[in-house]
């Protein structure tokens, strides 16, 4: 690591992009607000995924993948998430380009390929498994359902920085259905409890673990329980978050089950992620103005 960086002391936030940078970590791309992971710092993405990843299978979760695409009436029917993200969503409008004629060699969009329904670039994924497990959810020998998917999502930030904030990042996302509220807020919890862990030993970074205030909730849920880490600047870093979503969903896309005793019943639901901002979280965690600082775990 070259040690002609920035200080910290001087401008935090140089001192970061600078080391994340010139680190090896990940770049600017060419798209305004999205970053090229590069091959050393995608390798330390992988490693926390793996481990990651055991432990969400040995807590009993599997994996699955839904699509980028959620269609906009779709994603309207739970109205609070809706509204939530209306700010930073994406979206698909047509589906072919064509020769511009007043400009050759340029495209542009074909006005006759027109969607008949606008899709949204998922900010998250809830619209999307809920309106699928109706399907899959029809009695309480189907639940629990724990699900877990690795993807990518969008949100259009206005500001951006490189692994902490961008338009376009990795994650994870579960999303869990259960028979009974007790058992929806213990998954909740737990999954809190298990990226506390992860953070906390497998990366070396102590957490505190809480409940958001009312206006901090995610769009949509009853409680979001989260861990904080303090960054050398002072500032905590939201690592991770857990939202019980009550009925909320199971309501908005009528994701019933039958009971024991045969009458019917919403489903009672769970969604949690943490994503590569922990690559942000590590690197100003374990690093000094000469650069990153390689521990031994």
């Amino acid at each position: 690591m070259s040690k002609n960086l920035t200080t910290r002391s001087e401008d935090y936030s140089k001192w970061y992009n600078e080391l994340v940078v010139k680190a090896d970590l990940a770049e600017n791309s060419g798209v305004r607000g999205c970053m090229v992971i590069k091959p050393y710092g995608y390798a330390i993405w992988e490693k926390m995924q793996a481990e990651l990843d055991r432990m969400f299978k040995e807590t009993g979760h599997s994996n699955a993948y839904f699509p980028l695409f959620v269609p906009k009436s779709m994603f309207e029917a739970e109205e609070k998430n809706a509204e939530g993200f209306a700010k930073e969503c994406a979206i698909v409008t047509h589906y072919r380009l064509k020769n511009d004629p007043d400009k050759p060699g340029k495209l542009m969009v074909d006005p006759n390929a027109k969607l008949e329904e606008e899709l949204i670039v998922r900010p998250t994924s809830e619209a999307i498994i809920w309106s699928t497990y109706k399907g899959w959810v029809q009695s309480y020998r189907d639940l629990p359902l724990l699900i877990n998917q690795w993807a990518n999502v969008v949100r259009w930030e206005m500001r951006t920085r490189l692994f902490l904030r961008t338009a376009e990042f990795l994650w994870q996302e579960g999303h869990t259905a259960h028979a009974t509220k007790e058992e929806a807020v213990e998954e909740s919890e737990k999954m809190m409890n298990v990226y506390a862990h992860f953070v906390q030993n497998f990366m070396a970074i102590p957490v505190i673990k809480g409940l958001k205030t009312e206006t901090e909730r995610f769009a949509g849920a009853e409680e979001t329980y989260c861990i904080e880490a303090l960054m050398q600047d002072g500032k905590a870093l939201q690592a991770g978050t857990s939202h019980f979503l009550g009925q909320n969903f199971a309501k908005a896309f009528d994701v019933k089950f039958a009971n024991q005793e045969g009458k019917q019943e919403h489903v009672w639901g769970t969604s949690w992620g943490v994503s590569t901002r922990l690559m942000g979280a590590l690197v100003m965690t374990h690093s000094d103005d000469n650069g990153l600082v390689y521990l031994q775990i």
